[in-house]
């Protein structure tokens, strides 16, 4: 299995220091992971979520990590295609990977917040296709190889153009899907892409399930799944201090259900755990953190606990694990000890 670090890019606090402060910190993890080992950096993109996720450019902080680096890969979790051009998206995901030597992971989704679709005037009831859309016009300028192309959309045009830099990985980087529902991990396995999920919504179980399904699906539109990746993303904490952890984790989870929970979510088999994520902020702390361990919504343990939750998520069939270290404006000398400790002793 590969181990990968997750950031939403948290800033608890207001001021610009506190500010500049996350951003530096996160620099300096990713840096600590390419020594470690991590297999890839994902960052997030969100708009407009004040304090839960100042990640609103996170090709900008995968450039400055690229200079910094030599192994570890560069992964965009996820590029909400809806709200740029794809000749925007073809030229900033290429030069991200020419600055890195070739180690972008694409990562792209559509996007869960009303908001952000207002913001950026776009219809949030035609989000899939133009998602859908979107990409496919992004690989279309890559597989063109610099050569004009042309493509014309409700939502964009590209008017016979050459666009420039091509990605240094022929034809492009690999391809992720983000979701948190089966009709998502199912239109992922119809095109043979990447899968990026989460446990926070589901659990471990019913994630599962889903998962056993996007394989069927590849292997029904001609796809081995044995070839494709996926990714579940978890917050993450091994280590003494468990109490400050949980506390972290808790915030977190208040804000995400509050800020970036699709508004479409509503399969009726898990209401249970999205009541619980929407109640957690309500309920007794150990309460809450008992629920959410049990599901693997999160990890707060110790070594022999946390090697127990691998192996209960390669059961679930995921091929990699991204570890959200930094949560919750976790101090930063213990996501740094817990990275460490997770690479040293729950996967030496």
């Amino acid at each position: 299995m590969r181990i990968s670090l997750g950031y939403e890019l948290e800033v608890r606090g207001r001021t610009r220091e506190v500010e500049r402060q996350a951003f530096q910190n996160v620099i300096d993890q990713v840096v600590l992971g390419d020594r470690l080992g991590f297999d890839t950096a994902w960052f997030v993109e969100h708009h407009f979520t004040r304090g839960f996720s100042h990640s609103s450019a996170p090709d900008l902080v995968l450039a400055a990590i690229s200079q910094l680096t030599t192994r570890i890969h560069l992964g965009l979790g996820v590029v909400l295609l809806p709200f740029q051009s794809p000749i925007r998206t073809a030229e900033r995901v290429a030069t991200l990977d020419v600055l890195s030597g070739g180690r972008v992971e694409f990562g792209t989704g559509r996007g869960a917040s009303p908001l952000e679709y207002q913001a950026f005037q776009r219809p949030f009831e035609k989000s899939r296709q133009i998602w859908e859309d979107s990409l496919e016009a992004t690989l279309d300028i890559w597989r063109a190889d610099g050569e004009p192309i042309s493509r014309s959309n409700e939502f964009f045009e590209i008017p016979d153009v050459a666009v420039y830099p091509r990605p240094a990985q022929v034809p492009h980087p690999p391809v992720w899907v983000a979701s948190t529902s089966l009709e998502g991990y199912l239109a992922a396995a119809r095109h043979g892409y990447n899968l990026l999920g989460m446990t926070m919504l589901k659990g471990i179980d019913d994630v599962a399930a889903d998962i056993a399904r996007y394989k069927e699906c590849l292997a029904d539109n001609g796809f081995d799944p044995a070839t494709r990746r996926i990714a579940l993303m978890i917050p993450w904490y091994v280590g003494d201090a468990r109490d400050e952890a949980a506390d972290a984790v808790l915030w977190y989870i208040r804000r995400q259900v509050n800020l970036v929970t699709p508004p479409d979510y509503y399969d009726a088999r898990h209401a249970t755990h999205r009541v619980l994520g929407q109640l957690a902020a309500g309920m007794p702390p150990e309460e809450a953190m008992a629920t959410l361990r049990e599901h693997l919504m999160v990890v707060v343990d110790d070594v022999e606990g946390s090697r127990k939750a691998v192996a209960r998520i390669a059961e679930a069939g995921a091929t990699d694990l991204i570890l959200q270290c930094q949560v919750g404006g976790l101090r930063h000398d213990l996501v740094c000890d817990s990275m460490n400790d997770f690479m040293t002793e729950v996967m030496p």
